[in-house]
């Protein structure tokens, strides 16, 4: 059996509708109708600053769902694009996607700009595992969208579960403070995860909820034996944050006791450059959790302009008319 099928992406109703849109693309399609006008044109879609594009998936599964009829061209979903530099051209009657610039145009911007602030810290993670914690810092309807595209950028997995269908992986997750808090304890915790979880899910406890993270690993570790894969920390800022020094001592307490096996996990306020230095420092860690940095990643804004009409070169004032270059664009069919 092969991988499980991804699901489509989840749509608001009003994406489809075009009641998502600027109004001016309704109005405009009203208009054009009464005037009779509906021609060929080829839109052409550029970035305003470097990143990695992703949502182009997002991109073709809308405009089949709006069954336009033409051409796609494009570079490849992951790509990584320079300012100015053309990702995608549309080509087909105007009345068949016009209401969707808006759509298409924020799937790009956000879905580039999730991604792009995720392979940062994937490169400066230096091949230790980065998991996605997004999830929490940006609004439910677009946090599987944030997820599956930090995935696609590197993130080994991410916290959302309908996130992890779209990446086509595993969700990962440890446990909230909230269990440990309910428990009263982090080994009650621990033995009641171990005893409630099926074998495939990794026994990793968060360390960090009532005492000493060092103490707390010793404990659980003497817990659960050969049954747990790893600890978390999550110290918070109010008592100094997780660092180095801390995941130095953790894993010098863990080895002391003989449990050289399990591994350690860090999250909070993680970006490219906390993540470089916990590398540059040599710091035993075996993965990082990263929210915020991904999920408030600043949208790559992108451009749409129609620089052909029924096969002849036109732009706006500033704008050169015509695709220019576009020999890095190869045809993209929907049914893929």
């Amino acid at each position: 059996m092969g991988p499980p099928k991804r699901p489509p992406f989840p749509f608001l109703p009003g994406v489809v509708e075009g009641t998502t849109a600027d109004v001016y693309f309704p109005r405009t399609r009203d208009v054009l109708e009464t005037m009779g006008l509906d021609p060929v044109v080829s839109m052409l879609f550029f970035p305003s600053r470097a990143g990695r594009l992703w949502g182009l998936d997002q991109v073709m599964q809308l405009l089949g769902e709006a069954g336009f009829v033409g051409e796609l061209l494009s570079v490849p979903d992951g790509a990584h694009f320079e300012p100015g530099e053309s990702v995608l051209v549309l080509r087909g009657a105007y009345s068949t996607f016009g209401i969707y610039e808006t759509a298409l145009l924020g799937m790009l911007s956000s879905g580039s700009g999730w991604a792009t602030a995720a392979e940062q810290c994937v490169t400066a993670a230096r091949g230790v595992a980065v998991i996605s914690f997004g999830a929490r810092h940006i609004h439910p309807n677009v946090a599987p969208i944030m997820d599956a595209a930090a995935v696609a950028a590197g993130c080994a997995s991410c916290s959302s579960t309908l996130g992890a269908m779209l990446a086509g992986v595993e969700p990962s997750g440890t446990m909230p403070h909230a269990l440990m808090l309910i428990a009263g304890d982090t080994v009650r915790a621990a033995e009641g995860f171990d005893a409630s979880m099926p074998p495939d899910v990794p026994r990793i406890v968060l360390v960090d909820t009532f005492t000493d993270e060092a103490v707390e690993s010793v404990r659980v570790a003497t817990a659960l034996g050969d049954r747990l894969q790893g600890v978390r920390l999550d110290t918070p800022r109010e008592r100094g944050g997780v660092t180095v020094e801390l995941v130095r001592e953790v894993r010098a307490r863990l080895d002391a006791a003989g449990f050289e096996t399990v591994t350690i996990f860090v999250s909070g306020g993680m970006t490219p450059e906390r993540i470089g230095a916990f590398r540059e420092a040599g710091a035993p860690v075996d993965g990082f959790g990263v929210g915020s940095y991904i999920a408030r990643a600043t949208p790559i804004e992108f451009t749409a302009d129609i620089r052909e009409i029924d096969g002849v070169p036109v732009s706006k004032r500033g704008r050169l008319p015509g695709l220019g270059d576009i020999t890095r664009l190869e045809p993209i069919s929907l049914s893929v």
